[in-house]
């Protein structure tokens, strides 16, 4: 089998890295993979994206980067999966890679307008996820986390809207029949959530609101965190 690409666009904090690992870690934990059967390209570090077809499909981190920076390794990343969803790969973007993977499918990324959503939070399925191939197994309603400063603002022509919430409409849509991005973080787990929660915290970023609740707030995802597995059966099972 073609490994399975991780194309890392950043590094998480170095508290967290010590305690936890890095973004790669996270989702091979989540997929339920071994090491082997993954390739890690660490786009930021320069990097080179593999051939389309030398991979079975391809995740694409979060990142403390922003897509409407355009960097250049941002922007090559942005046409290769404008080229891999037309040629029906699996595709999973989250946080960073579900806003760059709308960008580059023609969608509309900017900041989110009442400042960054983060914490644990109530994510809602939308009717047409109930037949999606990726989501149509989770509850109607359930918990994720989230840590983010910029949305999909516009999704891209043609995309099917799956998932969202009062502050963040756009928690997921796909486009095709495999390219999914999801706002919210499947690989996360509460020592991760927590430890995000606390950075921003103690950069005192929207002092109005109540840290505190939020920390409070953080909780198991077990509904959310089984997006990884279900697409790593996705990418096991698809003939592109």
């Amino acid at each position: 089998m073609r490994p399975l690409l991780i194309a890392k666009t950043g590094q998480t904090l170095e508290d967290c890295a010590r305690r936890c690992g890095d973004f790669e870690h996270w989702f091979v934990r989540g997929l339920a993979l071994d090491a082997a059967e993954v390739q890690v390209v660490d786009l930021p570090r320069g990097e080179p994206l593999p051939p389309h077809r030398a991979v079975s499909g391809v995740v694409i981190t979060g990142s403390h980067a922003m897509v409407t920076d355009r960097a250049p390794w941002s922007e090559a990343l942005a046409d290769w999966l404008a080229e891999a969803v037309p040629m029906g790969m699996p595709v999973l973007g989250v946080c960073y890679g579900h806003q760059l993977l709308a960008h580059a499918l023609g969608g509309e990324v900017d900041y989110h307008p009442a400042g960054p959503e983060v914490g644990t939070v109530p994510v809602r399925l939308t009717p047409a996820a109930r037949s999606d191939p990726l989501l149509a197994r989770l509850p109607e309603a359930f918990h994720a986390h989230a840590t983010h400063a910029q949305s999909v603002v516009r999704l891209p022509a043609g995309a099917v809207h799956l998932a969202g919430n009062d502050y963040e409409p756009h928690h997921a849509f796909r486009v095709g029949e495999r390219a999914w991005g999801v706002q919210f973080h499947p690989e996360f787990d509460t020592d991760i959530m927590h430890t995000y929660v606390q950075v921003r915290a103690a950069r005192c970023e929207r002092p109005e609101r109540d840290w505190a609740a939020i920390r409070a707030g953080v909780r198991d995802t077990p509904e959310a965190a089984r997006v990884l597995r279900q697409f790593a059966e996705i990418v096991r099972t698809a003939e592109w």
